[in-house]
């Protein structure tokens, strides 16, 4: 491994690219760690605000067993349930803790509720001031407001959303019901819930958020499973400590960011972690955006249009399936400020991949970082019409510690998308293989067990395509070469409120 001093983008070979990258022979660029131990500078956004202290946020993927919800969530029993049947002017409640004014049903004791109906205009408000889980089971229902938020947790100990096998529940606001939203605490998202939320269930969800966001929690949010999809104004899923996705089928579209964490509390910083199921995240700003860290563990993760695809203060992906398509970076690890012309190290910053399948199509750098990139294991494969760098674009842009495997150029025209793309050593053991997901004029390729200076063989579906040398990844800079600013700048925000 070679170690020099400099801020270092690999930048690939050829205008329109691809970079495959997977665990093998490292080369490391710079002498900067990125140990979440060390100390950090102080340094400010362009507004003036304190910058996030990264130092704080570790590099290993969360679970499950780090927040609020039980894989049992989805459990209920309709023994001793409340009823409630939504009508315009006459819904109805059989069994207790519930109550009905006009068309506001008001939920004030922790139990299971059993919900089905329509209101064309209405809310369900979720008000328990005692201990237990507060558990709503949508069986086909429909709320709409005009004015405010359909389906709101004003305190509970715990909420929990079922969506009852095989039905389908929608919840739609009104642009008029963001007239409020400036008020502290409240509800900014069709869905709002003030205390910690899961959704579970097997049916499906609808959301239209027409004021602000889809559905949005000042706790913790966790989605077990279920059908659930989200078009918002603004951001399209927002967790505040943290947002968790165990499963489920999941789809927004947001004029703001996909998804979000965005508590900025020093050492509670914001986080999302993927851990299974598949997510389709268009963001006009960012696919997926967390003050604190993105971890994807498992699942698959599609953002098919975005701004920034993942922007956190520490990228990892440790498993699972990552598409990004984005105007600007594709995965950006920042603290969200710009400190030394956007070349100094952001203590604490980092993006890793360590296993996994990971494939960015960028307008800008395809992987971006403040702080380093170590990529040690799994595939990653890079797409995009600038990769091949000048004024601040290209494969990668690292501020700190760049630790990337040997590559291999690898000619593409002509194959499909949906081809499977394998790389063979001399033995004829695949060390690493991809399906391709866009079209493009050229490859570089770095893959597992590959080492600079061996041959290997190309197959597409099986048919050799070409034999080629792989060569130092530090050496691969082709015309773009190495240098230019970092990214890491302020954090284009949508203009609503982000308070929730």
């Amino acid at each position: 491994m070679n170690t020099t001093p400099l801020r270092r983008r690999l930048a690939a070979a050829a205008a329109t690219s691809v970079l495959l990258l997977t665990a093998g022979a490292c080369a490391t660029t710079s002498d900067t760690t990125s140990d979440s131990a060390a100390s950090s500078t102080t340094v400010t956004t362009t507004d003036g605000t304190a910058a996030t202290d990264a130092t704080t946020v570790s590099a290993t993927a969360t679970a499950l067993d780090d927040t609020h919800a039980q894989t049992d969530d989805a459990d209920y029993d309709t023994a001793g349930a409340t009823t409630i049947t939504l009508a315009d002017d006459a819904s109805t409640v059989d069994g207790a803790g519930a109550t009905v004014d006009g068309d506001v049903v008001t939920i004030s004791t922790a139990g299971t509720y059993l919900i089905a109906g329509i209101l064309s205009d209405g809310q369900v408000v979720v008000d328990s001031a005692g201990d237990g889980k507060v558990v709503l089971v949508l069986d086909g229902a429909d709320i709409t407001s005009a004015s405010t938020s359909p389906l709101v947790v004003t305190a509970a100990d715990e909420a929990v959303v079922v969506l009852a096998d095989g039905t389908t529940n929608t919840l739609a606001d009104a642009a008029a019901s963001s007239a409020d939203d400036e008020d502290e605490d409240a509800p900014t998202a069709t869905l709002f819930s003030m205390a910690d939320l899961t959704i579970a269930g097997t049916g499906s969800l609808q959301v239209s958020g027409t004021s602000n966001d889809g559905i949005a929690g000042k706790d913790g949010l966790v989605i077990l499973s279920g059908t659930i999809t989200v078009d918002a104004v603004d951001d399209g899923i927002r967790g505040k400590d943290y947002l968790v996705v165990e499963d489920g089928d999941i789809t927004v579209t947001a004029q703001g960011d996909g998804l979000k964490s965005d508590s900025d509390t020093a050492g509670e910083l914001g986080w999302v972690l993927l851990d299974g199921g598949t997510v389709t995240a268009s963001g006009a700003s960012d696919g997926i955006d967390a003050v604190g860290a993105v971890y994807v563990a498992g699942g698959t993760l599609v953002v098919p249009s975005s701004g920034e695809g993942v922007e956190a203060a520490v990228i990892t992906i440790a498993g699972g399936s990552v598409d990004v398509t984005a105007s600007d970076d594709g995965l950006n690890a920042t603290t969200g400020a710009t400190a030394g012309g956007g070349e100094e190290v952001q203590e604490g910053v980092s993006l890793s991949v360590t296993s996994g399948t990971v494939t960015i199509n960028a307008g800008s750098d395809s992987i971006d970082s403040n702080g380093s990139v170590s990529l040690t294991g799994g595939t990653t494969v890079i797409a995009s019409a600038t990769v091949a760098g000048g004024g601040g674009t290209g494969a990668f842009d690292a501020n700190g510690t760049l630790e990337a495997p040997a590559v291999l150029t690898v000619p593409t025209d002509g194959i499909e998308v949906g081809q499977l793309v394998s790389i063979l050593d001399s033995d004829g053991t695949v060390v690493s293989e991809f399906a391709v997901t866009t079209s493009t004029s050229s490859a570089l390729v770095a893959a597992a067990g590959v080492t600079a200076g061996e041959t290997y063989t190309v197959t597409v579906d099986g048919v050799e395509l070409s034999s080629l040398t792989a060569t130092d990844a530090s050496t691969a800079g082709g015309g773009g070469g190495f240098g230019g600013p970092g990214g890491g700048g302020p954090r284009p925000d949508f203009d609503q409120d982000d308070d929730a």
